[in-house]
């Protein structure tokens, strides 16, 4: 009840305004607009094309030269190949190095996917994040990779289309209904500042924009990206201009039309740019072309172009899945790549194809195939598989989303709907190419079966924004083709009932509104399910057996499930666990998963699932780089926190001239008569007053309160459960700190470490030193002196926003929080530093993550004010 009471007041504080209003709806408005967008794109072409009909499009379609076929086919091959060096130029950029082979198969993959799906920076950066992790590359390097191909491919684009324009704009004005002059001047505003920014970047200069500092690509590099971009982009062009029909447009002027396409297309945010990029091009060259034409031609294209390469990716990938009956040495480490991709390019696939099943309801079945159905089926029969694969087309759809994270229930959903799409398919049409295509998504399911193991429920998922806009423009695209194809028929009511063999428009009338209910139903069910899922608080039986996984694993910090404040969810075989907290509208997993290491990815899984079902976002606060896969598969973004320091104990020794510090106040320490203890756990609770008070004064001394969460707080039950260092002067404890260990002897660490007002000034030093030498003389081989927040934050000019804030924090934050002095105080120490996480679900706000978990540390708002 406080949880959500904070989160309230919080976005009370932010105002009404309508930017506030924007930033907390900005994902549903987003694509509520792409929807509006797609709308008046498919009206747009219902009024472009008024004078085509259907059956006008099939003959265009049957009329393409096989030769230019061909050249589609090359043309699409040298833009791939150019693609990949995208990726190629971008890594040598940040400075890396990767394989040939693992960059083409994760470039190519992301392209294909990216093309197909739309949103080529999200899905195509998903791609990158799956492979590239596993190749070694942080998600700093990976978030900047993602930047340079998406901002190269951007400005390339830009720079294509102007320099088109401004050569042949005396062509593309009568096309669109501009002046010449006014395009070349455009044109050239656009050039200017391209050069402006190439002239201010020469040499690798830092582009500084208030708060994010951008380093621009050198000459030399921006030169070779820009070669590649415009490459790429005449070759892509060229599929669709060998594609068309002959004409008087010369090539480079199709070229800036193109061009233009697609950087609407892009702009538009409607996936693929689909209907967009189809407008832009039948406005420009319906004068000078036949439409009926241009509308096959660019069907052809988004075959070619689009759904080859994605078919070819999958069996790229089968490929080095069935390689590993051969177990052939020289292919495991490509294998692991594409085990990464496989779940993604299978998801786009099943899009694909639900999309195809879903517009093939809405198109009339070729005559002569109607006629030999008509010869040995039933007319219910052939009606009845028509609507049903509509229906399991938008199965396909649902499941896609479930096939890109890994559900075992949505490949079970993809494998049968495919399967029975496939035999209605051949019942209501005898439609081949269809069955083929479902044939080979049922081939790749089969081979990659061992992906899908994540035991979650696809029904219990609630569509996001996104997926909800996708299946709306879905069934906005088969309105548009149903009225298109049908547009000389009379729609009257008794449309609904006639039931005949040649009776099409009615066919696909009723298609369209079985698609339709089942789309609203599901739209409606994931808007407003309710939040059923809540967690109970745990049983003493439940702490029993997290504890009892904490003593068997290595990490020492896991002790904190024994503070009993947090909610625990284990593995199905209760041999691992997350403990996790609630607030607002977050739930925060603390650490990675405890336990078994082969229960990570299905706790991971459940645990945002959960999340999810309760409508919150699942948040994991200061996760090692090991579990950052994992939550990318979950649908997570990672954003750097600070760093952990961790000593090596077996190499610590107070000797040497860099220790001459801490050995001065160990020495002097001594001198002032503090005397080193560790008590063991048994005996804790007899000196458990005197640790008391200490913890008392300290606290008032500080005027803090007790933390929670991710700090431990002052419990008798707590404090005793882990032996305890104190330090003594004059037979009265004036310090302590109690010891977190497991029985692995892996780490040890500390977690309360409490001071009278009166100890003697290097008290804490010489705890520390004390502790880490009892440790040392126990086995254990680390130690782990915590996490200082913001620390190692990137300041590259290149870095995200994130890390360039965090950093600013880090030099200038010293008023609000000691970051600098934290972090020279266990610099002391020599450790080495680990990078750490905050992993946020959905798309969410880190800064709404982090301020959460910033209330749960603190015990809320008033908590965190008062310190």
């Amino acid at each position: 009840m406080s949880g959500h009471g904070n989160l309230e007041e919080m976005e009370a504080a932010d105002g009404f305004s309508l930017g506030a209003l924007f930033r907390r709806y900005r994902t549903p408005l987003t694509a509520a607009a792409t929807l509006v967008v797609f709308c008046l794109v498919g009206y747009a072409i219902m009024q472009l094309t008024n004078e085509v009909r259907y059956d006008d499009v099939v003959g265009a379609l049957a009329a393409t030269r096989p030769s230019a076929i061909l050249l589609a086919l090359f043309f699409t091959a040298l833009s791939f190949l150019s693609l990949v060096f995208y990726d190629l130029n971008a890594i040598e950029y940040i400075g890396k190095k990767l394989p040939f082979p693992h960059v083409a198969l994760t470039a190519f993959s992301a392209y294909a996917v990216g093309n197909t799906a739309g949103f080529g920076a999200l899905s195509g950066g998903a791609i990158r994040y799956r492979a590239y992790t596993r190749l070694g590359l942080s998600p700093d390097d990976i978030g900047r990779i993602i930047a340079f191909v998406t901002l190269s491919f951007g400005l390339g684009l830009a720079g294509v289309a102007a320099i088109a324009l401004i050569i042949i704009a005396s062509e593309i004005g009568p096309l669109i209904g501009v002046s010449a002059f006014l395009l070349r001047l455009i044109a050239g505003s656009i050039l200017a500042i391209l050069g402006a920014v190439m002239i201010i970047g020469r040499e690798g200069r830092v582009l500084d924009l208030g708060v994010v500092a951008i380093r621009l690509p050198d000459s030399r590099t921006w030169s070779r990206q820009f070669l590649v971009t415009a490459f790429d982009i005449a070759a892509s062009a060229s599929v669709l201009y060998v594609l068309l029909p002959q004409t008087a447009i010369g090539w480079p002027a199709f070229l800036a039309v193109y061009a233009i396409a697609v950087g609407l297309g892009v702009l538009s945010h409607v996936p693929a740019g689909l209907g967009v990029f189809e407008t832009v091009i039948i406005a420009s060259l319906g004068s000078a072309v036949n439409i009926d034409a241009v509308l096959g031609s660019l069907v052809l294209y988004r075959l070619i172009y689009h759904v080859l390469p994605l078919l070819i990716a999958v069996l790229a990938v089968s490929a080095t899945e069935l390689r590993r009956f051969v177990d052939h040495p020289a292919a495991s480490s490509v294998r692991r790549i594409g085990g990464r991709l496989m779940p993604q390019l299978l998801s786009t696939l099943a899009l694909l194809l639900g999309v195809m099943l879903v517009f093939s309801s809405v198109t009339p079945t070729p005559d002569q195939n109607l006629e030999f159905l008509s010869n040995y089926l039933p007319l219910p029969m052939v009606e009845g598989a028509h609507f049903l694969s509509s229906l399991l087309g938008l199965a396909l759809v649902v499941a896609a989303r479930g096939l890109g994270q890994r559900l075992d229930g949505a490949w079970w959903v993809a494998v049968f709907s495919a399967l029975a799409a496939l035999t209605l398919s051949l019942l209501k049409a005898i439609a081949l190419v269809e069955a083929a295509f479902l044939a080979f998504l049922i081939f790749g399911l089969f081979v990659s079966r061992r992906l899908f193991t994540r035991h979650a429920s696809l029904l219990n998922q609630a569509m996001t924004a996104s997926w909800l806009m996708a299946i709306a423009v879905i069934v906005v695209g088969a309105v548009v083709i149903l009225l298109f194809v049908y547009r000389d028929v009379e729609y009257s009511n008794e449309l609904w009932w006639q039931f005949e063999f040649t009776a099409e428009a009615p066919r696909g009338l009723r298609a369209l509104l079985g698609i339709t209910i089942i789309s609203s139903a599901i739209a409606i069910f994931s808007l407003l399910r309710p939040a059923t899922f809540r967690p109970e608080p745990e049983t003493e039986e439940a702490l029993a057996r997290a504890v009892d996984i904490v003593r068997k694993q290595g990490n020492a910090d896991a002790n904190l499930v024994r503070m009993g404040d947090k909610s625990i969810m284990f593995s199905e075989k209760n041999d691992a666990f997350i403990m996790y907290g609630r607030q607002g509208r977050s739930w925060i997993a603390l650490f990675d998963p405890v336990g078994d290491h082969r229960a990570v990815q299905e706790l991971v899984w459940r645990f945002v699932e959960a999340a999810r079902a309760a409508g919150c976002r699942a948040v994991f606060y200061q996760i090692s780089p090991a579990l950052l896969s994992h939550c990318a598969d979950a649908g997570l973004r990672a954003f750097k926190l600070g760093e952990l320091a961790v000593a090596d104990l077996r190499t610590f020794e107070m000797k040497g001239g860099k220790w001459a510090n801490l050995r001065q106040t160990a020495s002097r320490a001594q001198r002032d008569g503090l005397e080193f203890a560790v008590i063991e756990p048994q005996d804790v609770p007899a000196v458990i007053d005197d640790l008391a008070a200490v913890s008392s004064a300290w606290l008032e001394h500080h005027n803090a309160k007790e933390k929670g969460f991710s700090l431990g707080a002052f419990d008798p039950d707590y404090v005793s459960s882990q032996p305890v260092g104190i330090l003594k002067k004059d037979g009265k404890i004036v310090a302590f700190a109690n010891i977190l260990v497991t029985e692995s002897q892996e780490e040890g660490t500390i977690d309360l470490m409490r001071f009278s007002p009166d100890a003697p000034k290097g008290s804490m030093d010489f705890l520390f030193v004390q502790i880490m030498e009892y440790l040392r003389g126990q086995g254990f081989s680390h130690f782990n002196l915590g996490m200082a927040p913001l620390s190692g934050m990137s300041k590259r000019e290149a870095a995200p926003v994130w890390d360039r804030i965090g950093s600013t924090v880090f030099e200038h934050g010293e008023r609000f929080y000691n970051f600098k002095g934290l972090r020279a105080f266990k610099s002391k120490f020599h450790p080495h530093w680990q990078p750490r996480y905050l992993a946020v679900s959905g798309g969410g706000n880190p800064m709404i993550a982090l301020m959460d978990a910033t209330l749960l540390i603190g015990g809320g708002l008033k908590g965190v004010v008062r310190k």
